[in-house]
């Protein structure tokens, strides 16, 4: 089975040994599910790995996360400040016993990935990479799957009794124990992010934890609106920023942990910014009681 993307360029990091000449104007990526990919069209995952300095993204990527950072300049600041989040929220979870984890919405692998972070701090994690983007677990698949406690799952967030059911996720997430349900810069992408929280949120028994981070206008309301709109125009989907009040509403069940939902470079930082300046990004871990 191979994973077809249209367009012949190969990723910023050069041509991989696993792409093959397919079709006139197509290549192909080993994956399952023989779904087609339009790479002359960017993807939210694809931006977010330029912002981060990644190089698995192709021109139509870094095109849009140009016209982003024209209007948005901290969008890379604010990438970075939310990786260093997950880190921080991995290790709190860690340190509050929690061994199982669902990257919910997991982008592109990174240089260092949540069941690396979880490693760091506990045995033996068990980590779920989910994602709606077929390229993401292809890459998931190939890099970040090393062992029976991990598993990449190619899933739709919009639907969480699908998640729920995969066997993935019934082999390595037990229903028993506490689970950390992570949104990573992901939320801000879905027009009713309630339908994955609610379902998923009910699933997970009490001592679970909820890691959010999720892009806000609050700040910078001009700005993020014009990014916002760049983004859709250019075919990557919506990008629904939200104020302080909406994302906390999102806990729902989760009570936030100390210092709550703060810019996602203030949250647990040893050295916090000396100003927020117009922060993008909130984040926070909230846990059930």
């Amino acid at each position: 089975m191979t994973l077809r993307a249209v367009g012949t360029e190969a990723p910023a990091g050069g041509p991989s040994p696993a792409w093959s000449s397919g079709p006139a104007g197509t290549t192909t990526v080993p994956a399952s599910g023989g779904v087609a990919l339009a790479l002359h069209r960017p993807a939210s995952s694809r931006v977010h790995d330029h912002l981060l300095g990644g190089k698995d993204n192709y021109a139509a990527d870094r095109d849009l996360a140009r016209q982003v950072l024209d209007v948005l300049p901290q969008a890379a600041d604010a990438a970075r400040d939310g990786r260093a989040f997950l880190a921080r929220a991995v290790r709190a979870c860690a340190e509050r016993g929690i061994r199982q984890f669902l990257d919910l919405g997991c982008g592109l692998p990174a240089g260092d990935n949540l069941h690396q972070m979880a490693a760091r701090h506990t045995a033996g994690p068990r980590v779920v990479y989910v994602d709606a983007d077929p390229l993401v677990i292809a890459h998931a698949r190939a890099l970040l799957v090393e062992g029976g406690n991990i598993a990449a799952l190619h899933a739709d967030l919009r639907d969480p009794a699908a998640i729920l059911a995969a066997p993935q996720v019934r082999r390595l997430i037990d229903p028993a124990e506490p689970v950390a349900l992570v949104f990573s810069s992901v939320l801000h992408l879905l027009p009713d992010p309630l339908v994955p929280l609610a379902a998923l949120g009910a699933a997970a028994p009490p001592g679970s934890a909820l890691v959010v981070s999720h892009a806000t206008a609050d700040h910078a309301p001009a700005a993020v609106a014009e990014a916002a709109r760049r983004y859709a125009a250019a075919g990557a989907g919506p990008l629904l920023p939200r104020g302080v009040r909406e994302i906390e509403r999102l806990f729902g069940p989760f009570t936030p942990l100390p210092p709550g939902l703060v810019p996602a470079g203030r949250w647990r930082a040893g050295t916090p910014p000396s100003a927020d300046g117009e922060a993008i990004l909130y984040a926070g871990v909230g846990v059930r009681s």
